[in-house]
């Protein structure tokens, strides 16, 4: 069994090294550990310090694509090289390497196919209140979202067996934590959720450069996520809250008309048919939409099966 390392870089050449030495070299239940970064467009020694460190595999970026399209780069150049589990972590040594064999014991014992390390939170010192308050209020909408229960839904410490790392598709450019979590609970992939240490901050993070810029855009992808998901369950509740308020401004209207002051009040029957109407229209788009989700995943089970159709017959060239 190969486990391979992936480690996404972005100017990383100061902390690269110490995030590297701090990676396992054995592991009970893999016969082989290589190691892999994604330099997304990096303007310092990165690369050159990776190599020298002696890296396996380098996944070159002219120009910054960000953690998402880096992550899924990734993913396609392990799988391409045979790897049976990948492990997914920072250069900035956030994580304790430790802790990368709690990640794979799951998918070694069969029991999980993506495992995320959940991170100490609020022991975390670096970690402002506000900070700590967002994390457990992302992670809580995205276990509402995916229908999981996975308690760090932003850790981006996790390893993905070959098979869910097929799975997986990143549509937003921001990044993958939030977007895969959700829709691997929609595919019913299994997960799970294990315990890790994190270490002392080396700098400051690159994701975000505001907390507010932060929460906006991970509630992008959160809302974008859910409707590329569940858009019956979305647009739906959203036309028949339209609906009922119609109805509810109608009678209001039709009990002004009982009592002899229609006339004035007819405003509020344009209201109430303009509700109506917005509502039924909404569930129309609903059903639309649900129509194109249910193609979406036919075309996701035909892309899983073309890319293992492709890297199976990568691999089978390699061992010639």
């Amino acid at each position: 069994m190969k486990l391979i390392i992936q480690v996404p870089c972005y100017n990383e050449a100061e902390t690269l090294e110490i995030a590297l030495n701090d990676l396992p070299k054995h592991i009970d239940g893999i016969d082989t550990i290589e190691y892999l970064i994604i330099n997304d467009g990096s303007q310092d020694a990165t690369v050159e310090v990776a190599k020298k460190w002696g890296v396996h595999y380098v996944v070159n970026f002219k120009k910054n694509k960000g953690l998402a399209k880096g992550f899924m780069a990734g993913l396609d150049a392990c799988l391409r090289n045979g790897a049976d589990i990948i492990v997914n972590t920072d250069a900035d040594n956030q994580y304790n390497g430790d802790d990368i064999e709690k990640l794979v014991r799951p998918i070694i014992d069969e029991k999980a196919d993506i495992v995320i390390g959940e991170r100490p939170i609020d022991q975390t010192e670096h970690f402002s209140p506000l900070k700590k308050k967002l994390q457990h209020l992302g992670s809580w909408t995205v276990r509402v979202a995916s229908k999981s229960d996975i308690p760090d839904a932003p850790s981006g410490f996790r390893a993905y067996s070959r098979d869910a790392a097929m799975r997986l598709n990143v549509t937003n450019e921001y990044t993958y934590t939030l977007e895969t979590i959700i829709q691997a609970g929609r595919q019913k992939i299994a997960m799970e959720s294990v315990p890790i240490r994190t270490n002392p901050e080396l700098r400051k993070s690159r994701l975000f450069s505001s907390m507010f810029g932060y929460v906006k855009r991970s509630m992008v992808t959160i809302v974008r996520s859910f409707i590329m998901y569940k858009p019956l369950r979305f647009f739906g509740t959203i036309g028949i809250l339209l609906f009922l308020i119609g109805i509810g401004i109608g009678v209001r209207f039709l009990v002004y008309l009982g009592m002899g002051h229609g006339s004035g009040h007819v405003q509020s029957l344009i209201l109430s048919s303009t509700f109506i109407l917005m509502g039924v229209q909404t569930y129309i788009i609903a059903l639309l939409a649900d129509v194109i989700a249910s193609s979406r995943k036919i075309l996701e089970d035909v892309q899983y099966h073309v890319r293992k159709i492709d890297y199976d017959k990568t691999e089978d060239k390699k061992g010639e």
